[in-house]
């Protein structure tokens, strides 16, 4: 009797978010708590109201575009139905956290999480409107049911001997999850605009600055953990990324208050998040502090990353076939997602 009732309690178990996941014969006994952490660039989420001159114009009824209240809507229940789908068995009610970037406004992602795919989870939204020209920024929601904010941060990128030059700030959100407090940086660093190595310094000032926003937080909780998540412009080899962050290849190689990028290995076996020219990159990185690896950490910690490469966000046709299945395409409509897959980690913590 109690190998046939066996079964059926480890499905419950996995069914209230629990994972009998181990390394040991001791592990495999206990029970963790599983959260999901996501990250997803929307793609040009804007309304259809034209806010912002000559940049807005494009997502507008009366822009090249044409974007209306059809397209709009269409896009948001598409990105909902993406979302809705970062369920898994250990992570039933979706994501704790979902940082996003490529959003025009807050109203955005209220109609976003009020979508019929997502509205069950009752998604709560951080937002900030940065100083960036094209009037993009960054932005988190959160299920309030696992995690609970304390506080949020903005912060403005300048560039010396450049003051003219504006970007997405970078917003730092810090709350409680599973107990423990977790720092969320969610970024878009500067483009590729005119050529990847002239724009580098760019980026490399932004890594600087998350790393900064890091250090001042673990100042004030050295042991906290901390997230560096977004759309950074450059891949986990690249100088920003590499050396001015200094998130590491391996997890042996990271100290407490450094960071370990998972996402090198996986691009290393040509796993990518957005392609161009037959050439994938993994530019969505979600990076995690050495406080966050299980050998320094008695609470939350790391254990697994994926791209949430859904067969239904993947171009069929053309000869785009098999990149993400993007908004629009050469001036063409084609009622897809985004240019970029979305990416996730798994934190976990002992019942």
């Amino acid at each position: 009797m109690i190998r046939k009732l066996l079964p059926a309690l480890l499905a419950l178990l996995t069914a209230l978010g629990m994972s009998a996941q181990g390394s040991g014969q001791s592990d495999s006994k206990k029970q963790f708590l599983v959260y999901g952490v996501a990250f997803y660039n929307l793609e040009n989420l804007f309304d259809t109201i034209n806010n912002n001159g000559k940049y807005d114009l494009e997502f507008s009824p009366s822009g090249q575009r044409q974007w209306n209240g059809e397209k709009y809507w269409s896009k948001i229940n598409n990105l909902a139905r993406c979302i809705s789908e970062m369920k898994t068995k250990t992570t039933p009610g979706g994501p704790a956290i979902i940082g996003v970037s490529e959003i025009e406004n807050k109203s955005v992602l209220d109609d976003l999480v009020k979508a019929e795919a997502i509205r069950r989870w009752h998604l709560q939204v951080v937002h900030h409107d940065s100083p960036d020209r094209r009037g993009v920024d960054v932005g988190l929601l959160y299920n309030p049911r696992m995690f609970r904010v304390l506080d949020v941060t903005n912060h403005t990128l300048v560039i010396k001997g450049n003051e003219n030059f504006r970007t997405r700030d970078q917003m730092c959100v810090t709350g409680i999850l599973g107990g423990d407090t977790l720092s969320v940086i969610v970024n878009h660093w500067p483009s590729r605009l005119g050529g990847q190595e002239q724009s580098s310094y760019l980026r490399e000032a932004a890594a600087d600055l998350s790393k900064h926003i890091a250090d001042s937080l673990w100042a004030i909780r050295p042991g906290q953990g901390v997230i560096v998540m977004g759309d950074l412009n450059d891949d986990p080899m690249d100088r920003s990324c590499a050396v001015n962050l200094g998130a590491k290849r391996d997890e042996k190689d990271v100290e407490a208050h450094g960071f370990f990028n998972p996402w090198w290995k996986m691009l290393d076996k040509g796993i990518g998040t957005l392609a161009y020219k037959s050439q994938w990159n993994l530019f969505d990185q979600i990076i995690v502090s050495g406080t966050l690896l299980k050998r320094n950490s008695k609470g939350l910690y790391y254990w697994k990353s994926q791209v949430n490469n859904f067969d239904f966000l993947i171009d069929k046709q053309g000869n785009r076939q098999g990149y993400p299945l993007r908004t629009f395409s050469a001036g063409q409509w084609l009622n897809g997602y985004s240019d970029h897959f979305p990416t996730e980690i798994f934190l976990i913590k002992e019942k």
